[in-house]
């Protein structure tokens, strides 16, 4: 298409997605409350005893549930996003890749709430309870409701995202955008980039964050790659665990 409608396309595809986020977040908003109350339960026992929730400005309570609202709005969302965005790419898709389309959307969903999963079950008390720890050696904590609640939301998107990290090195790998060998044998300087991905990427800066979803990342990179070997395997040899993309390109019009 020219360039024109393409951006027709995306504006139409975009307007979608904006559309979805404001009506789920305007039918969420009556809800924040207890949906506020269900993103702090893991950390509640790692609060100083008998603390609140505290809003120090006016529009404070409206700020908040507004965030909350659109946050879950998001969420609630992820499948019509993810959707949107791989059908403004299909159409440059040829037949055999578009049988992938609806399984990677699939896993990219259930990865994403995997992650939130994770997130809220195992990282947040671990999270909060260093930081809390840290404040009350000298002070009192007080409980900022917009403080804590934008931490605990960008944890579970991080998490979330963290989590698509299989699908990447996957895809990466099965196609020979990078050959399986190179992600094999520099395996020591993927393992000090995602180190250094974990400390810029953790909104809290907390050291216990960071361990958490560096251990995280690395069972998912070595999981990932076990993985996209059986499929190289498979589906063109044991040599094939050596081909580049140029390489993996011949074959296919071998086939052909």
């Amino acid at each position: 298409m020219p360039l024109f409608d393409h951006l027709a396309e995306f504006r139409r595809r975009f307007t979608i997605v904006v559309v979805s986020v404001i009506v789920a977040a305007i039918v969420v908003y009556f809800a924040t409350p207890t949906l506020i109350d269900i993103m702090l339960d893991p950390i509640k026992t790692v609060l100083p005893e008998g603390s609140q929730l505290t809003v120090l400005t006016a529009l404070g309570g409206f700020t908040i549930r507004f965030k909350v609202a659109l946050f879950f709005g998001a969420i609630m969302c992820t499948p019509i996003i993810l959707w949107e965005v791989l059908g403004f790419f299909l159409p440059a898709l040829n037949e055999k890749e578009r049988k992938w389309v609806l399984p990677t959307l699939a896993a990219m969903v259930g990865l994403f709430f995997l992650g939130m999963v994770f997130c809220y079950f195992v990282i947040q008390k671990a999270a909060f309870g260093w930081l809390v720890e840290q404040i009350t050696e000298f002070a009192t904590a007080t409980v900022n409701a917009e403080d804590y609640l934008s931490i605990v939301m960008l944890l579970e998107v991080g998490f979330g995202f963290a989590f698509q990290l299989p699908l990447i090195i996957f895809y990466l790998s099965i196609l020979h955008v990078v050959p399986y060998r190179t992600f094999r044998g520099q395996w020591r300087y993927v393992y000090v980039i995602l180190l250094v991905v974990c400390g810029v990427v953790t909104p809290d800066a907390s050291p216990i964050t960071m361990v958490l979803m560096y251990a995280v990342m690395l069972a998912l990179y070595e999981v990932s790659l076990f993985v996209a070997r059986r499929v190289i395997i498979l589906r063109d040899g044991k040599e094939a665990l050596y081909w580049t993309r140029e390489q993996y390109e011949e074959n296919e019009l071998k086939k052909i």
